[in-house]
């Protein structure tokens, strides 16, 4: 069966006092389960999340990080659920041996999604965790038909993959990855769901299932241990802003690149902000050159939360993006940053209810199923998040035992008036930055927040190179060539520019929107 598309499709905007948004319809339909069960957006987020781990293991699973913030009515919360690289990492021995590479142990830090949704259960879910976990647990168990864009992720999977035994036994147990709309089971998956919601994630740092991670982890003499398990917690952590318009961007502080966004969006306000016209070739120019400047702060100053070397806050104080926006010239294009993170694959998700309480919620194996390590008999793949630290000493970013590394992932919020707007985020490592931007100017000026989404996007790639969807007009491009950037045409349009989510407050209700880019779906009612 061909599941492609051959012709022209587009999606609405989906309307209801609830909603969930996600890039797996399985997962939105779990999270929808629990809002119709009386739960709250904080309960259909985590059961969402839950059931992505399952569903969408080609971007995320239970070896997962996370991060997240949502209101809760009156106040805006933030999440910071990364986990730290093994306190007996061997730095020097990296050093000397090329690096820190993209697969194995040594890029494998703690996991920290479990914590950050046994975190959440605690701020504002009022289901139990058994029945949060229920879909999920499900989906493992029975079986669930896989989506066109999982199938090919995971047949590039297996091909990366190949060489670990424990990842192949799990993911591949026929050899090869499953086709679009087989049926993929896994009981190891379901068990561990099961654990983890018995215990309310005890398990998984400090009982059967630590002892199973050390347990992998010492047979293959890599560094991690029980210690790095027990010790880890999630982190509250208050949020960061900026103006665009009438609405306020809130993104949360290192070790995450949100400050990349607030950065980006700071400047262009300052330069006509939310009145410039987002299909004006000379506004995507600025938008291009304020992103650009948002990433050279990024890559400057992201690391460790406990090791910065100045307060995030002070890098979007009004004077400092007063400095910022002199330095844009909106007419031609200059190179205000070296370079971007590498590309990865996320999952990410928004949920709102009929109380006007909404989450923004992100998490990732960073690259794929992450380093190639499953922890055998459990379902549990675990990231790589280690390869996004540095070498370069003295950075804040510095590879360093017990360290949070630089995360892409994002998740993105605005109010305004003093109240929720909009959850939303776009996927996709450097994306997510540049994705947050594009959609929020276009929110701001007017357009539903599937609009927003569908529309051509622009991706930066370094100091004067900028990539495009094919579908941007070629007036478009040529106006940008004429201005100085080098760009380049793609020749498709596809998850390399990010696939994004939105719950968007509108009156009494919401607008839920789903990323055409992707497999997923706006659920509502």
């Amino acid at each position: 069966m061909n599941v492609g598309l051959p012709y022209s499709s587009s999606r609405e905007p989906v309307m209801g006092r609830n909603v969930v948004a996600t890039s797996q319809p399985l997962a939105a339909q779990a999270g929808l389960m629990m809002l119709h069960a009386g739960g709250t957006a904080i309960d259909a987020a985590i059961a969402t999340a839950a059931a992505l781990t399952v569903v969408e293991p080609t971007a995320n699973g239970l070896g997962a990080d996370a991060f997240a913030m949502w209101w809760d009515g009156e106040t805006l919360h933030g999440l910071n659920a990364s986990g730290r690289a093994p306190a007996a990492l061997d730095v020097e021995r990296l050093r000397t041996t090329g690096g820190i590479p993209r697969l194995g142990w040594d890029a494998v830090t703690v996991p920290g999604a479990v914590s950050g949704w046994i975190s959440m259960c605690h701020a504002g879910g009022t289901l139990p965790l058994p029945q949060l976990l229920a879909p999920a647990i499900a989906y493992a168990r029975d079986g669930f038909a896989v989506s066109p864009q999982t199938a090919r992720g995971w047949a590039r999977s297996v091909r990366r993959y190949a060489q670990f035994d424990d990842w192949m036994a799990t993911f591949a147990p026929n050899g090869r990855a499953p086709a679009p709309g087989e049926y993929f089971k896994s009981e190891a998956h379901a068990c561990t769901l099961e654990a983890i919601a018995q215990t309310n994630g005890e398990a998984f740092y400090q009982g059967d299932i630590a002892q199973r991670i050390a347990a992998a982890a010492g047979h293959s003499g890599a560094a991690m241990g029980l210690e790095d398990l027990h010790t880890h917690e999630p982190m509250r952590i208050d949020p960061l802003s900026v103006s665009l318009g009438d609405v306020q961007l809130h993104e949360l502080p290192p070790n995450g690149q949100g400050l990349a966004a607030l950065v980006a969006a700071g400047v262009l306000e300052r330069l006509g902000g939310s009145s410039l016209d987002p299909d004006d070739p000379a506004t995507m120019h600025i938008q291009i050159e304020c992103m650009k400047l948002g990433f050279a702060d990024a890559s400057a100053h992201i690391g460790d939360p406990h090791l910065l070397q100045m307060d995030a806050a002070e890098l979007i104080e009004p004077a400092r993006l007063d400095t910022l926006a002199g330095m844009v010239d909106v007419v031609h294009a200059k190179p205000l940053c070296s370079g971007v993170p590498q590309w990865s694959s996320t999952v990410y998700l928004a949920t709102a209810d009929a109380c006007g309480r909404a989450v923004s919620f992100i998490q990732s194996n960073y690259e794929g199923f992450g380093s190639g390590i499953v922890i055998p008999d459990t379902g549990i793949a675990m990231q790589n998040r280690g390869a996004g630290f540095v070498l370069e000493e003295g950075h804040p970013n510095t590879l360093r035992p017990g360290a949070r590394p630089y995360h892409t992932i994002i998740p993105g919020f605005t109010t305004c008036k003093g109240a929720a707007h909009m959850a939303f985020g776009v996927m996709g490592g450097p994306m997510q930055p540049q994705g947050h931007l594009q959609v929020l100017s276009r929110v701001t000026y007017g357009w539903n927040p599937q609009a927003a989404l569908d529309a051509p996007r622009w991706r930066v790639e370094g100091a004067q190179r900028v990539a495009v969807e094919p579908q941007m007009p070629q007036q478009t491009i040529a106006t940008l060539e004429r201005m100085g950037h080098d760009v380049h045409v793609a020749t498709e349009r596809d998850v390399s520019f990010g696939g994004g989510q939105v719950a968007l407050r509108h009156g009494e209700g919401w607008i839920g929107a789903s990323d055409c880019r992707r497999d997923g779906q706006a659920v509502a009612f």
